[in-house]
């Protein structure tokens, strides 16, 4: 098959996840509110974290860290494919789709990082928490988050420079709804046998480090939690562990699952649908898994909303009592 010159280069076609014209509309209309409730959910968070005094805690500050990611993240997949829904068009251009795979590649690595860091916080309040303030202090825990920024580029980075180097045929379509990685290494012209093999040893080192840390503290927390003697103190262990351990389960979980499911399944159409669950759904439902299993954070949020509603004045309007 003959090669095409990158500089006239005309770009892919995401082929979404369905081409049955019905089911467009109701696609436009779940995507756009699982992007709407993404965005104001995180949002949320992060006005909260930072209004609320009670919050500026370590804890807080990499939860609304998160949540920053977890919205740059959904910013970085949703609107291209609702915009592509509107206009009835299934084409990015070859830039386009290279931004695209980079951010997904930039913040689905922050993720990954922000749940090790958090995870090594609450291992250092529970096991170690008469040296919590000592080690967890405001400059070490600037320092994680931009540590955490500066792996996720060079992550990118690299890969995006590998994916320059390469030459790509006529056969343009993309089975999914984004620009992603391994789907774009399956079209290329060119031996991707280097791509492929980095492509597994910087998952391994930047996903497999992480996981590992989230696991060694996980194992160190609940040997902690069961020498507790006292039943309130494991009580609290487990409640400000348990939207974290959530979480990770959630991001990891359905990571793992997609993966599965494109190994056993030959449908593309399949294994885009099932992406959905780890590059959409995690992000939407973070907010709603720490703002109902954490005290602190719903007592925040009834005073925060307390506070907007008494300042618009809407609550006797409405007849609204928070």
């Amino acid at each position: 098959m003959e090669q095409r010159n990158q500089t006239a280069f005309p770009g892919f076609l995401l082929l979404g996840l369905t081409k049955d014209p019905k089911l467009q509309p109701v696609l436009v209309g779940l995507f756009f509110s699982i992007y709407l409730v993404t965005i104001l959910g995180n949002m949320l968070i992060i006005l909260i974290s930072i209004f609320d005094p009670r919050l500026h805690t370590p804890m807080y500050l990499f939860l609304s860290n998160l949540s920053l990611n977890d919205i740059c993240l959904s910013t970085s997949t949703i609107p291209k494919m609702l915009l592509n829904i509107q206009e009835n068009s299934q084409s990015i251009t070859y830039k386009g789709c290279l931004t695209q795979m980079s951010f997904v590649l930039i913040f689905g690595g922050m993720e990954n990082c922000l749940l090790a860091v958090m995870a090594y916080d609450r291992y250092i309040a529970i096991c170690h928490p008469l040296r919590y303030t000592v080690i967890m202090e405001p400059y070490f825990c600037v320092l994680l988050i931009l540590l955490s920024l500066l792996v996720s580029v060079v992550d990118s980075l690299m890969h995006s420079l590998m994916v320059l180097r390469l030459s790509f045929c006529t056969h343009l379509e993309i089975p999914n709804f984004f620009c992603e990685l391994p789907k774009l290494l399956k079209l290329a012209c060119s031996d991707t046998l280097i791509d492929n093999i980095l492509l597994y040893i910087s998952s391994c080192i930047f996903a497999g480090i992480p996981l590992s840390g989230i696991i060694f503290s996980y194992i160190h927390i609940m040997s902690s939690i069961l020498r507790m003697s006292s039943s309130e103190g494991k009580h609290k262990a487990f409640t400000t562990c348990g939207s974290h351990l959530l979480v990770v389960s959630l991001f990891y979980g359905t990571a793992f699952g997609v993966y599965i499911t494109s190994i056993c399944m030959d449908s593309n159409r399949k294994t885009a649908v099932a992406s959905v669950m780890y590059s959409v759904v995690p992000e939407m439902l973070n907010p709603f898994i720490y703002s109902l299993r954490n005290r602190d954070m719903k007592d925040a949020m009834r005073k925060f909303l307390n506070r907007m509603t008494s300042f618009l004045d809407i609550s006797p309007f409405f007849g609204i009592k928070f």
